[in-house]
């Protein structure tokens, strides 16, 4: 009986394997091209197309630094390497020689003009929800920029990472095109919301955790970004990055001008809203917000082991040094002169603030490390900024003072370590 059981098991794991491997070979095959005419660039279909590549924040990933837009060279940093973007403005090194179904067939299947696959930083996992007509849109928007001559660079991946097939094994366990959905009215918000945020916008992108081997993890529940430097916090905890309990107005205003009354966009956020979501119109800014207000709410899991009372010392000695002449002596920040109590501040409130509470204290020990910018937008051109510390302060110091903001005026979160600021240098 045994025999038998075990003859069986070894007969079902070989279908299997049969089965895996024709999928591996049908995925490695190129996808037949959706064919038809070539779209016209009517003055409507070229808007639509700049409103769809804002939403997606595009032109981040596909300039370099100092390079020219939409040109490609910007290296994507993985956990397995880098991912080198193309340049996807009309010359021939970028997008002159392809047609308006090999690009849709890029966005939908993941797979290039050559049938080439294309690794998922590509966020083709979302945009395989979009229909012809929106990527024909992109397509003419994308014809109308400057062209520029800059070929296609290699990726610096590891083996076995820069494989075809070990690309075509990952796509063959974790992608299946989606059917095409076209984007629904404003009469259901929340409908046409996600259609925003689950699709071109791929905010699950960073705010996931990914599963084992990169899979997608939960979307929008919060994740370390693939570079390792920030942390995407969850779109579901009201206490991470959630707006369950914010006004309409309020996410409109984050989305919109990078700041509201207590929050501002920070880190890779503050480039999505300067270079992506303040060039949308209103009407698609107040869907997204609909449907982030209606996400369910969940609890992230948190470790909030107390400091040593000697590093919360240490922390308030440097706290009173190095930071409370911007952010007060108790956390309450500094207001921009003759604003009200909503703000906008110039130095914002420690005391509260969901960057310092976070479960994962990534995005606080990254600010005092390099400190940065908000966005600049339209509604606040010149945010106030923050000087980097990283060669002010040694890993212990960075970590007492961030332990003593995480538990001082009321803060509830654990302490940091100063192996986890060594870990983010």
């Amino acid at each position: 009986m045994t025999r038998r059981v075990l003859w069986g098991l070894a007969v079902v794991l070989l279908l299997a394997m049969g089965v895996f491997a024709v999928r591996v070979w049908m995925t490695l095959r190129p996808a037949p091209l959706d064919a038809g005419p070539e779209p016209v660039a009517t003055p409507a279909l070229v808007e639509r197309g700049r409103l769809l590549a804002s939403a997606g924040n595009c032109m981040a990933c596909h300039t370099a630094r100092a390079g020219a837009p939409w040109a490609g060279g910007h290296a994507v940093q993985t956990r397995f390497g880098a991912i080198v973007s193309s340049n996807l403005t009309p010359h021939t090194s970028g997008l002159g020689d392809w047609t308006a179904a090999q690009f849709h067939r890029a966005l939908h299947q993941g797979q290039s003009h050559d049938g080439r696959l294309l690794y998922p930083a590509f966020p083709y996992l979302h945009t395989t929800r979009l229909p012809r007509s929106d990527t024909d849109a992109l397509f003419v928007y994308l014809r109308t920029l400057p062209p520029v001559d800059r070929p296609r660079e290699p990726h610096h991946l590891r083996f076995p990472y820069d494989q075809p097939l070990a690309l075509a094994a990952w796509r063959a366990l974790f992608f299946q095109p989606a059917e095409p959905v076209p984007e629904p009215s404003a009469a259901d918000p929340v409908a046409q919301g996600a259609w925003w945020v689950q699709g071109v916008a791929h905010c699950a992108a960073c705010h996931r955790a990914p599963g084992p081997l990169e899979s997608p993890g939960q979307a929008l529940g919060g994740g370390l970004m693939p570079d390792g430097h920030w942390w995407a916090p969850s779109l579901r905890d009201p206490k991470e990055a959630g707006v369950q309990d914010w006004s309409v107005d309020d996410v409109l205003a984050l989305l919109r001008d990078g700041r509201n009354g207590h929050a501002s966009a920070a880190g890779p956020m503050a480039e999505v809203v300067r270079d992506g979501t303040q060039h949308l119109p209103e009407a698609q800014l107040l869907a997204m917000a609909s449907y982030l207000r209606a996400l369910p709410r969940e609890t992230t899991p948190r470790e909030d082991k107390p400091a040593e009372p000697s590093v919360l010392q240490a922390g308030a000695l440097l706290y009173k040094d190095r930071c409370a002449q911007c952010h007060g002596s108790n956390g309450e920040g500094t207001w921009a002169e003759g604003a009200s109590l909503n703000g906008p501040w110039a130095w914002p409130p420690l005391a509260g603030n969901r960057v310092v509470t976070q479960a994962a204290p990534v995005n606080l020990v990254r600010w005092v490390l390099d400190g940065g910018f908000g966005a600049s937008t339209s509604a606040h051109p010149q945010p106030w900024g923050m000087p980097p510390f990283r060669s002010l302060l040694s890993d212990a110091e960075v970590a007492a003072v961030a332990s003593y903001v995480r538990q001082a005026w009321g803060n509830q979160a654990g302490g940091v370590s100063a192996l986890e600021v060594q870990r983010l240098r």
